[in-house]
């Protein structure tokens, strides 16, 4: 069997793959064919089915785990699978989905040890929550950051660990930063994404998900399990999630702080290794 990674131009290929997306779409003369987005842990592969449309259109579902037969071909200087047979396999998509490269149990492992450098009571009693909710953990090491960066199964827990690090470096380089503050609004940024997306190998948003977004869903949970916060601690928690992404909005140096981090992590991870 041949993992994605491994793929080379023409070359004859057989493997199990899931289907992150498919489409139906015409060829300028009007023929009918299918574009599929094609996964597994080792990366992502677009694929196209010419001949038999019809057929083999009915025989999977986007989300499934398939059995392909193809030829890879280069288009436009990418790599695509020409698929020449497909049906579906007995394999569970989600162990399917593309996987982070690090080791899942260490970022774990530093998630628990940066919630314990929390001294602040009640944040760290509320990043306590999260840190015991097995439901949150999984989805942490199940989803994706976001579909432009860590866009695989686990990236989620890889760039909360990275942004809540740089967090960490800047409150000690910088003594008049709230470390608490600012390290707890880190590990619980991007919790909304929990609630937004569906495990892999699809990762699409859930109907709450669509409609609400992940900074909206994140504070909804916050609010729910931040009742222990005084007053001004619990605002500016939320302040800071609330303004992740847009720094115009900001009004504290944590926020601002939790901006520029989140976007240094992004940036980080889609740069090209060279």
């Amino acid at each position: 069997m041949s993992a994605i990674a491994t793929l080379a131009e023409d070359r004859v290929v057989e493997g199990v793959y899931a289907v992150a997306r498919k489409e139906r779409r015409r060829t300028r003369g009007g023929a009918p064919y299918l574009a599929l987005e094609l996964v597994d842990p080792s990366g992502r592969i677009e694929a196209r089915v010419w001949s038999d449309v019809e057929l083999l259109e009915g025989r999977f579902a986007e989300g499934d785990a398939v059995h392909v037969l193809g030829r890879v071909e280069r288009f436009r200087d990418r790599l695509q699978l020409d698929v020449r047979s497909l049906e579906t396999a007995e394999a569970d998509p989600a162990e399917l989905a593309p996987a982070m490269r690090r080791d899942a149990a260490e970022l774990d492992g530093f998630f628990e040890f940066l919630a314990a450098e929390i001294a602040h009571a009640g944040l760290q009693s509320l990043v306590g929550q999260f840190v015991a909710d097995e439901s949150v953990r999984a989805a942490l090491r199940g989803l994706p950051a976001a579909e432009a960066h860590h866009a695989y199964a686990g990236g989620l827990l890889e760039h909360t660990v990275g942004v809540a690090t740089l967090c960490r470096e800047a409150a000690q380089l910088h003594p008049r930063l709230r470390t608490d503050l600012l390290l707890a609004a880190a590990l619980v940024h991007d919790v909304g994404r929990t609630l937004e997306l569906e495990r892999g190998p699809t990762f699409r948003q859930t109907e709450e998900g669509r409609l609400l977004g992940h900074v909206h869903l994140g504070l909804r949970l916050l609010e729910e399990r931040g009742n222990g916060l005084d007053g001004d601690a619990r605002a500016e928690l939320l302040h800071a999630v609330a303004v992740h992404h847009d720094v115009r909005a900001a009004r504290t140096a944590e926020a601002v702080v939790l901006y520029h981090a989140n976007q240094l992590d992004a940036a980080a991870a889609t740069r090209p290794v060279e």
